[in-house]
């Protein structure tokens, strides 16, 4: 109940921050609509006790841009993937058990346009937010990091095509298991367990004014 209330949360800060900035912006916001392939059982392949078998699945989802100066944009991302994942036995004679898994990914962050024309606009992108692993009648949410790159291609004025590649950092675990001090000054030693996805989309993309 907690986690479905932080990812209510976050998403309810994304819209206003996002209706903030539209007021403010002379320039056209975008919307992106994207469909490709995910690669990486995050959390699952983290956290099981046994081997799973996941070769990706595909994956949809909808980015919002919306102006902040000139090649700066905030971004919002909600993206799905829904999979079918093979948990595997270790000593390799109990059978293997199939089910099926989602991961639903919200953040927020920036784009920044890099040097192009007007048709043709590569960028890099920086995000934030929470992920949501499923798997049958239970789920867990965490916090993930993002990033990534690609093209948008305009061959018309308000229509055109986006092409992204992208990264998420889930944080499955964290533990503090230490801490020296010397001459002042202390470090403190994290142990930080990581779960990686790579996407990569292609989409229709539409500024909207």
């Amino acid at each position: 109940m907690h986690d479905e209330r932080g990812a209510r949360l976050v998403t309810i800060i994304a819209i206003l921050a996002a209706a903030c900035v539209a007021s403010a912006s002379a320039q056209p916001a975008e919307v992106s609509v994207l469909g490709g392939y995910r690669f990486g059982g995050g959390v699952f392949e983290a956290a099981a006790p046994h081997r799973i078998d996941s070769d990706g699945a595909p994956a949809i989802g909808i980015v919002f841009d919306l102006p902040v100066s000139e090649g700066f944009q905030f971004e919002a991302l909600f993206s799905h993937q829904q999979a079918s994942v093979v948990l595997v036995p270790l000593d390799g004679f109990a059978p293997s058990t199939r089910f099926s898994t989602a991961v639903d990914h919200w953040q927020a962050g920036a784009l920044q346009e890099l040097e192009g024309g007007r048709r043709v606009r590569p960028f890099l992108t920086g995000m934030l937010g929470l992920t949501r692993y499923a798997v049958e009648a239970d789920h867990t949410i965490r916090f993930t990091l993002g990033g990534g790159g690609g093209v948008k291609v305009f061959p018309r004025s308000r229509v055109g095509v986006r092409l992204d590649g992208r990264v998420f950092a889930t944080f499955v675990d964290a533990d503090a298991f230490g801490v020296a001090c010397v001459q002042g000054g202390c470090v403190l030693a994290l142990r930080l367990d990581m779960a990686w996805q790579v996407e990569f989309t292609a989409g229709l993309v539409v500024r909207l004014r």
